[in-house]
């Protein structure tokens, strides 16, 4: 597909109604929309870590400062940047919510330049008070732009770019972490010239970053009659019970927040890790940052890919699997490691045993970048857009606090006498009981799961059409009914919860029945048998209308038989009688004959009876509107979607 220059000036709708303007996620670099927001992010992140990381060795090093030791520096300059974000967090998300966010962003980066310019003179004088300022100040200016970074992004880009796009940011980001804190190593270190070197690179990179943001394009008030609350803590709890409304938005917030958590305890290590278990010098600390930060950049690139284009966070129970396996490999691998002497870089490297080290770390942050760019594209996409700044404020303010928490763990921890590679280990297995926690709680993360593998490892799932699925708004969705997984399928292809209308037998099934009650679907019976539940069922479709939800009804009334498309019986009319709203035609096809479809009489009592990875498809047709829908209608469009090439 040809890419698009992208020149906008007003946001498209948060919509999949469209397909994709561009082939990939890199092709967002080209447009206007995108690009000048993720390079200003990208040089605020590194100007960030220069700055951090130079001060932290320029006291640990340079400087006899006798009220700042050395081994207190990292601490107090950490506990400086971040304590904004728990003072400020709700503020900034109310001046998200209530102002243009490109107008914000231009403001942000001026103050980063105002910043950035005491803290050159700071660096020149080698003025300490100052520096550790500048080092509150930038955490405030952190904490204004975040807010705007992630509400920014759903004004702007659809619902299967989103993804995408939030790949890009958390790739970039962590690049940028990267790169800045090398620079800011190596700048300091300088002879002679050390601090004005960092100074004027510090000063560049804001001025860079401003004019970076100039050509940001608008993205309007989504609550411009908003009334600042000025009080923090008061507006800090209501930000919070805000995102509570939404549960599934609030424990999301809580898993991206435990993410950092984790996170943190091994960022937080690496020095101690490198010099006291791997036997490294500073070198391969920073190796161990250059592994960590790759781990995490590819993890975020591949979610595209993995989700199809889609918010898929069936990708979040992978990642937190994924997290605790080598989370607690790295335990054993640190533990099997040979006596060594003092170890250089290339020393490092060149030992086999350490490989298996730098493998473990590098999988376990590609964990979790397939765990946290999901949940992010989750919370965008499900937050209310009026809200969605103050909510992803909240979310700061909770990450924050894990953050805190994370580093008194680790301290009692290692005070309680537990060596850093156990610290790992409790921190794999904690993440164990964290995620299922979480998951359970919210199930549809780990129905999404069950749905991901089976359409990527048990299937060769492809979806033709899917942006005709709505990702907002009351619709119904009618489908051929082929075998016991088709609901599941469909979960699979839409980028929002489907509820289903489904056979009150299916639920008797072992698994598939647990299945469906989780994801609460809906059960129907034969009028003439139990008119009852017959008509709960519709009053329950009825209200998942009213509510702007999507419901899916199978309008052949039960599994095919011998394979045929059956007659399409009248529910879907009776759904649109106590609604008027679009359906949309759907076809399953390669499904007859496999292990879940009824061939030769019953269906799962011949494992592998078509082997594995047998091709199915799903095709989504038009939504046809509510005043021509006819049920010999329907079945003519689902007839005519299975008969394309």
């Amino acid at each position: 597909m040809k890419q698009q220059t992208d020149i906008l000036t007003s946001p498209p709708p948060l919509d999949a109604g469209a397909a994709p303007a561009h082939p990939n996620q890199f092709a967002l670099l080209s447009q206007r929309r995108f690009a000048p927001f993720f390079w200003t992010q990208f040089l605020g992140a590194a100007n960030d870590n220069l700055f951090k990381f130079a001060f932290t060795v320029m006291v640990t090093y340079q400087l006899q400062v006798a009220w700042l030791p050395p081994e207190m520096a990292g601490v107090v300059i950490g506990a400086l940047f971040i304590l904004p974000y728990l003072l400020f967090s709700a503020t900034s998300g109310q001046l998200a919510d209530k102002y243009d966010k490109a107008t914000l962003i231009r403001h942000i980066k001026a103050l980063e330049v105002a910043i950035m310019a005491a803290a050159a003179w700071g660096f020149h004088q080698a003025n300490v008070p100052l520096l550790l300022a500048c080092i509150f100040m930038m955490g405030l200016q952190s904490t204004l732009f975040g807010p705007v970074k992630y509400a920014y992004l759903p004004q702007h880009l659809s619902e299967r770019e989103l993804t995408g796009g939030n790949g890009m940011v958390e790739m970039g980001t962590f690049v940028a972490i990267l790169l800045g804190s090398v620079a800011g190593g190596l700048l300091i270190a300088m002879p002679q010239v050390g601090a004005i070197a960092t100074a004027w690179a510090c000063l560049a990179l804001a001025v860079v970053g401003r004019l970076a943001a100039q050509p940001v394009p608008a993205s309007p008030s989504t609550d411009p009659a908003l009334r600042i609350n000025w009080n923090p803590f008061s507006e800090t709890w209501r930000n919070l019970v805000l995102a509570h409304r939404n549960l599934v938005v609030f424990r999301s917030l809580l898993g991206i927040s435990w993410m950092w958590f984790f996170g943190a305890v091994f960022l937080s290590q690496f020095p101690s890790f490198a010099r006291q278990v791997l036997h490294g010098d500073e070198q391969v600390a920073s190796l161990l940052l250059v592994v960590f930060s790759i781990g995490i950049g590819a993890g975020s690139l591949i979610c595209e890919k993995l989700s199809r284009r889609h918010v898929e966070i069936g990708l979040v129970p992978l990642g937190a699997i994924g997290m605790s396996l080598f989370a607690a490999d790295l335990y054993f691998a640190s533990n099997s490691l040979p006596p060594a002497d003092a170890l250089g870089l290339a020393a490092f490297v060149w030992t086999p045993a350490h490989w298996r080290v730098m493998l473990d770390l590098g999988l376990l942050a590609f964990a979790a970048g397939l765990y946290s760019v999901p949940m992010y594209a989750l919370i965008q996409l499900r937050a209310q857009p009026s809200h969605r700044a103050r909510i992803i404020a909240a979310n700061n303010i909770l990450n924050a606090l894990f953050m805190v928490v994370s580093a008194v763990g680790v301290a009692a921890l290692i005070g309680a006498g537990f060596s850093i590679p156990q610290v790992f280990l409790v921190t794999a297995l904690l993440n164990a009981v964290v995620a299922l926690y979480i998951f359970l709680l919210v199930p549809e993360y780990l129905l999404r799961f069950f749905a991901f593998v089976l359409t990527r490892i048990v299937y060769r799932f492809k979806v033709e059409g899917d942006h005709h699925i709505p990702v907002k708004g009351a619709a119904i969705l009618v489908c051929n009914h082929v075998s016991f997984v088709d609901a599941v399928l469909l979960m699979a292809a839409s980028p929002r919860p489907i509820r289903f209308i489904m056979d009150h037998r299916i639920f008797r099934t072992p698994v598939l029945g647990l299945i469906f009650r989780l994801v609460k679907a809906i059960p129907i019976a034969p009028q003439r048998e139990d008119p009852a539940t017959y008509e709960r069922a519709f009053a329950a479709g009825a209200a998942v209308l009213a509510d702007d939800e999507v419901i899916c009804i199978f309008p052949e009334g039960g599994i095919t038989a011998d394979g045929s498309l059956g007659e399409f019986k009248g529910g879907v009319m009776k759904l649109l009688a106590a609604r008027q709203v679009p359906v949309v035609p759907l076809a399953l096809s390669g499904l007859w004959g496999s292990f879940f479809s009824r061939v030769d009489g019953a269906a799962m009592r011949r494992p592998f009876r078509r082997g594995v990875r047998s091709r199915v498809r799903l095709t989504a047709g038009p939504a046809l509107p509510p005043q021509e829908v006819t049920p010999a209608l329907l079945r003519e469009r689902v007839a005519g979607l299975l008969a394309a090439p």
